[in-house]
């Protein structure tokens, strides 16, 4: 028997026959006995399905890839064509390749192989990968065993497996580990596949993962067979690859890394020439940051006094603008941040506060008893819920392992962790759960200490994070857009060089985005960071200043050392808990406020910003200043975020100085 694919076999089945008459002859000894595996090689998972006689030729192999190209007809010939037409010798191997799925290679030709082709003694193999997968066609009727037909996604119908020796669910159960599978409609014996959700999952599981060792070797072996297919794939194997100092490794050149970064995640590409909805606008001068200090946290003292006797709190305003200013003590982070974050309404009393946490607690019960009471076999029913689960005891068993709340065995905040993100998935089950959720609720739980509280803290974050899981990603395109217009009004000269390096895109900045610089700071930090940006203060959209601020503090030596594509990349990467979080706090403090303080702010940006802009450039019709430069920036049909600035209005330093002052005494 010729040897499968190499990879982690996820199942084996032996006792799995093909009948290559196709039909001709029912006699049960025309079946060709072998072996079903599944194999998962460099997140893929092939289905693969080889005779289990040694002395069988297998020269001939049945291949699926990606275009329709790559599939051969099932008809054992010397010679065959392809379903396009296409003549492809027999003497051709299937060779698994990362990027394309399956190519083939040409095989030595030997004389075995000759006299097997004489004699007419052809048999087959085949593999494909689960992308490639459109249907499974079950039987179980008129032979006494099941049987299984593949559909591919070009309507190319494998053989029939038939598993005389084995149950084909176990297969099924294995597959659905990997594709959702739904029953179709018209036929309860079809079930069609559904890979999107995992998709997405998988890429952002690579993203958010952790470099591991394997994948250095990976990279430092051969760096040209590493998967590209998605951006979180690419910034693990590029950031990695750069720790290994052997200078005989090979990379990429950056615009063909460009290029794979542009097809990263499915509807993220941005063309700024293509986009609709953009204007042209004139450079402007925003003249010298102003400097900025913080202050104090807000302690249980101050909170206290600014609250009346009935528990509302008396003056918003400056609650927001001290806690914006300076953060929370640890102590005040358990009531404060349920205000933050819309759990409670910041006019509400204390006794209606008690009576909204006694129904929240009645309907999250509820929802948990929903997926608490399904049983195993409603379950086997339900791949998406089976597929949620997995997903999520996947993550909480890595998620903050190291913070004393998550870490050991069978510790608490572990189980309240996983039953929160399940009764999510109840609360808002078209989302479920997508990878990186874990990170977004793990603080949350951490602070709270109490499973209800937590679970609808998480919710009120979800509102505002939501678009970032969707499968189109539009939040995230909307930010990555939004933040190179910001960029580029504060350093065209900057963006001009990103440009340059195949960077412009800022898609290095896609995980700081995606679950608000959670991996990028240290855990205490990421609190502060949180209820900073909570207060939704200064501006709408003060993540993204933020963003600028760390791009703006990297920026020399970015540029002074001329770093590439790589580099650049690399360089942004290895941040990760290195940032001064309270330095990037005041820069993109002043970044806001320079920015607020121009008189002839382009009004994309004043609406990026959620603020009144006092006047658009003059010549934005014609789009050049003196020296004939433009800006291209999005309008408001590119903005979906909301205004959510305190008071709708800019805020002058001094302006702020006064709230301040406005201090209970």
């Amino acid at each position: 028997m010729a040897a499968p694919p190499s990879g982690k076999v996820l199942y084996e089945q032996d006792g799995v026959f093909i009948h290559p008459s196709c039909g001709k002859n029912d006699d049960q000894d025309n079946f060709i006995s072998g072996v079903l595996r599944v194999i998962e090689k460099e997140n893929e998972v092939i289905v693969d399905w080889r005779p289990q006689d040694d002395t069988l030729d297998t020269s001939n192999i049945l291949c699926a890839g990606k275009d329709s190209s790559s599939v051969v007809e099932w008809t054992p010939a010397p010679k065959e064509k392809s379903s396009r037409g296409s003549d492809r010798p027999n003497n051709y191997e299937a060779e698994w390749d990362m990027v394309t799925t399956v190519s083939f290679k040409k095989k030595p030709h030997s004389n075995g192989d000759a006299t097997n082709h004489a004699n007419g003694e052809s048999t087959w193999s085949f593999l494909f990968s689960l992308t490639d997968l459109k249907s499974i066609k079950q039987n179980k009727e008129g032979m006494g065993w099941s049987y299984l037909v593949f559909c591919l996604k070009d309507d190319v119908k494998l053989p029939a497996l038939h598993f005389h020796h084995g149950d084909s669910k176990l297969f099924i159960k294995c597959l659905e580990n990997h594709v959702v599978l739904r029953e179709s409609p018209q036929d309860k014996l079809i079930l069609l596949v559904n890979s999107q959700n995992k998709s997405l999952s998988q890429s952002f599981e690579n993203l958010l993962d952790e470099p591991s060792y394997g994948l250095l070797q990976k990279w430092k072996k051969d760096p040209y067979t590493v998967t590209m297919g998605r951006f979180s794939k690419v910034t693990n194997y590029i950031f990695d690859s750069f720790r290994l100092s052997d200078p005989s490794t090979q990379r990429r050149p950056p615009s063909e890394m460009a290029d794979f970064l542009n097809d990263a995640i499915p509807g993220l590409k941005i063309n700024q020439q293509e986009e609709p909805g953009f204007e042209v606008i004139t450079r402007i001068d925003l003249g010298e940051q102003p400097e900025v200090s913080r202050r104090e946290p807000v302690s249980v003292e101050e909170w206290t006094k600014n609250m009346d006797s009935e528990g509302r709190i008396l003056n918003v305003d400056y609650i927001k603008q001290s806690i914006f200013k300076g953060g929370l003590c640890h102590t005040l982070r358990k009531e404060a941040w349920k205000f933050l974050l819309g759990y409670f309404p910041w006019n509400s009393t204390k006794e209606e506060r008690a009576n909204l946490q006694k129904r929240k607690t009645d309907e999250y019960f509820r929802m948990k008893l929903q997926w608490k009471s399904v049983s195993e076999e409603q379950e086997k029913r339900n791949s998406r819920l089976r597929d949620y689960r997995s997903l999520i005891e996947k993550d909480v068993n890595r998620t903050d392992r190291t913070n004393k709340f998550y870490e050991g065995e069978d510790n608490p905040g572990l189980i309240l962790l996983h039953d929160i993100l399940m009764t999510y998935c109840m609360y808002d089950f078209d989302l479920g759960y997508v990878q990186g959720m874990s990170d977004l609720l793990s603080p949350v739980l951490y602070v709270m200490e109490n499973e209800v509280d937590a679970f609808w803290c998480f919710v009120s974050y979800m509102d505002q994070m939501h678009q970032n899981f969707e499968e189109q990603m539009q939040g995230m395109k909307t930010q990555l857009i939004q933040l190179s217009t910001l960029l580029r009004l504060l350093d065209s000269g900057f963006c001009s060089y990103l440009e340059s390096q195949d960077s412009g895109y800022l898609y290095f900045c896609f995980r700081w985005l995606l679950i608000r610089f959670k991996r990028e700071f240290s855990f205490q930090d990421i609190l502060r960071l949180w209820e900073v940006m909570w207060t939704e203060l200064p501006c709408q959209n003060f993540h993204l200043l933020l963003c600028c601020a760390i791009l703006e503090s990297e920026k020399q030596q970015i540029m002074e050392k001329q770093y590439g594509f790589n580099e650049i990349l690399k360089h942004i990467n290895e941040l990760s808990m290195k940032i001064d979080v309270e330095y990037i706090l005041c820069k993109a403090e002043a970044i806001s406020m320079q920015m607020m303080n121009c008189k002839e702010l382009p009004q994309a940006v004043s609406e990026i910003l959620g603020i009144e802009s006092s006047s658009v450039t003059p010549d934005s019709d014609t789009g050049e200043d003196e020296s004939g430069a433009v800006l291209s920036c999005p309008t408001s049909q590119s903005i979906s975020t909301p205004v959510i600035a305190a008071n709708g209005t800019r805020e002058s330093t001094q302006q702020m100085s006064e709230i301040q002052s406005l201090a209970p005494a």
